[in-house]
């Protein structure tokens, strides 16, 4: 094996380990994965088309980056500093706060996209 190939196979070992860390030790991540999978078997149960699983799978992956990000951001601060201040706060808010926009949005259009499917089947 190449040393080309080496090194990506250790950058996406790298890459699980953190995705494992956030299921593992994040708890609204585990309910976001949660929903994930509702929404994805809902798609399956109404037979939503190409364009929407589209849409589906992108506001999840949002969804999924913006809890990510904002543990990221959580860590850095509790690394950098542990004691509460309140810049540290603001920049914990906010990121939570992408989340949230993130996942009313996600919520939002999955109402566009499922609701008619719903009445369609009354």
């Amino acid at each position: 094996m190449e040393l080309k190939d080496k090194k990506r196979l250790v950058g996406f070992s790298f890459a699980w380990q953190g995705i494992k860390f956030v299921v593992k030790n994040e708890r609204n991540f585990r309910v976001h994965l949660c929903a994930a999978i509702v929404v994805i078997l809902a798609g399956i149960i109404l037979n939503i088309n190409i364009t929407e699983w589209s849409i589906i799978l992108l506001l999840i992956g949002n969804v999924f980056i913006t809890e990510m990000l904002n543990t990221v951001a959580e860590r850095i601060i509790d690394y950098v500093k542990p004691d509460v201040h309140p810049a540290a706060k603001q920049i914990k808010d906010v990121a939570a706060g992408s989340v949230l926009i993130a996942a009313i949005i996600a919520v939002i259009v999955g109402c566009f996209i499922f609701i008619p499917k719903v009445a369609g089947l009354m």
